[in-house]
């Protein structure tokens, strides 16, 4: 008689493992280890100012002396086509949908990797401007590295554009995915007047709206952008703006001292 209550007390213990080993969370499939969701929620530093904590899903963001340190998988929170064959292909891989007749996938597909960007907190015109390097020049507010207005070796994106998925990016041999132009999932998410990100010397970028009407190149200088109030910055700030024409985000310079990025 004194058997039965211990099988019936193992047996309990059994039922509370089964379901503790079968608990998962909503990023890791159990059943064959694979992730399924590139959505990240960031840690912040208890001193990062209000406008950084827009930059949603990334690592980590955080003060470190005069400079916002943003540390990012690289991996896009939107479906695309460039999932397509990965471990996040179950839920991040989509079709091409978009409206482009002339669209053609790339042969590289979404790879992760650590990108570390610093930048400067409070930005300032360069003495010298320096030119964007190829790779990243700056992040996105959903982690994803923005990249200047060439191709590989320096030449328009004219051909290439046409590989940037029904988001507007795409990845590079490596698999790092990236935007050259306006990232058009979060203009679609969050405004087209909205801020889009940050480029390496600090400055913010925005999408192509501003007071109600569409940016042109005509609009802004030789950096591609201007002095003038947003919504984060109430005082005015100089910010770039992405456009429908080439550079589409920046020129060929940085319009204030870059920081670094390092992978």
């Amino acid at each position: 008689m004194r058997t039965k209550p211990v099988l019936l007390l193992l047996g309990v213990s059994a039922f509370f493992i089964a379901i503790i080993s079968c608990k998962k969370d909503n990023t890791t499939d159990t059943t064959d280890g694979s992730t399924t969701s590139t959505s990240i929620t960031p840690s912040y530093g208890a001193d990062v100012p209000a406008v950084y904590k827009k930059i949603y899903n990334a690592k980590e963001v955080y003060k470190d002396g005069s400079y916002i340190v943003i540390k990012t998988t690289t991996l896009p929170d939107h479906k695309s086509p460039y999932y397509k064959g990965t471990k996040w292909a179950a839920t991040q891989y989509e079709a091409y949908n978009g409206t482009n007749s002339l669209w053609n996938q790339n042969p590289n597909v979404i790879a992760e990797s650590t990108v570390t960007f610093k930048i400067p907190l409070n930005p300032t015109v360069a003495a010298t401007h320096t030119s964007t390097p190829m790779g990243p020049m700056g992040v996105a507010v959903n982690g994803v590295p923005i990249f200047n207005q060439y191709a590989a070796g320096g030449s328009p994106l004219t051909g290439e554009i046409n590989s940037f998925d029904q988001y507007y990016g795409h990845p590079q041999q490596q698999g790092m995915y990236h935007y050259h132009a306006e990232p058009y999932y979060l203009t679609a998410q969050k405004g087209k007047d909205a801020l889009m990100g940050f480029l390496l010397d600090g400055f913010p970028v925005y999408g192509p709206n501003e007071g109600g009407k569409a940016v042109t190149n005509a609009d802004l200088d030789v950096y591609h952008g201007h002095v003038a109030v947003t919504a984060d910055y109430p005082a005015g700030i100089y910010h770039y703006h992405t456009t429908a024409t080439d550079p589409y985000i920046n020129g060929n310079q940085f319009y204030g001292t870059a920081g670094t990025v390092s992978q």
